[in-house]
């Protein structure tokens, strides 16, 4: 009995495994059919007669974004919605521009697990562990550092410098998503109650007001 119950969880755990990130492709290539008003989990395959080099092609990634916003970042994305050809291979990457002092703020990816290499600056990353523990992990990186952020995890990166800095993020999702924490709280659509908020962050409701306001 203790034997087949054994085996039951490791059949399970497998299987949670297996389905843990974006399924795996059951043909060479899947490009996203963009235009296609069938809906289902990702992205209709195009035809593949009709499959283009462009279709696995971006341009632009060299160029820097805007930063000029209140938090002082850019992020520039090249998930399915920009390159079709990553339709079912379960990758996509990221670059982040930064002004001096800039942050990506408070964030998450529900879909994927970040991989961030420094190509120009010193940037100060972090994530927090879940709860009840709620540790900080942090660390300053140079040019050249890799760090890794798992997926679902709140993180944010900081430019600590005086000049600009430039990251280049991988994520383990063709559509690896992004909740940007502050902005989902105080900038829902409807507004969260303000008098939960008030209560959930232990202020005064006009705090809460006043903070809802910016987003």
């Amino acid at each position: 009995m203790t034997s087949h119950l054994l085996l039951f969880g490791l059949l399970v755990a497998g299987c949670c495994l297996a389905f843990a990130s974006d399924p795996s492709p059951l043909q060479d290539f899947c490009v996203a059919d963009q235009n296609s008003t069938v809906f289902v989990n990702g992205l209709v395959c195009k035809e593949a007669r009709l499959v283009q080099a462009d279709d696995f092609f971006y341009r632009g990634l060299q160029l820097m974004g805007n930063t000029s916003n209140a938090v002082g970042s850019a992020v520039t994305p090249v998930t399915v919605a920009e390159l079709p050809g990553l339709n079912t291979l379960g990758i996509s990457m990221a670059r982040i521009d930064f002004a001096p002092q800039g942050i990506n703020p408070p964030h998450t990816h529900p879909r994927a697990t970040e991989i961030l290499t420094v190509i120009e600056g010193r940037i100060l990353v972090g994530f927090v562990t879940s709860n009840p523990e709620n540790r900080l992990i942090t660390k300053l990186l140079q040019k050249g550092n890799v760090f890794v952020f798992p997926q679902g995890l709140i993180h944010f990166q900081k430019n600590v410098g005086n000049g600009y800095a430039v990251a280049i993020a991988a994520l383990s999702s063709q559509n690896p998503g992004v909740i940007t924490i502050a902005n989902a709280v105080f900038g829902s659509n409807p507004d969260i109650a303000a008098d939960i908020l008030a209560k959930a962050f232990q202020v005064d409701v006009n705090v809460v007001y006043q903070i809802q306001s910016k987003f």
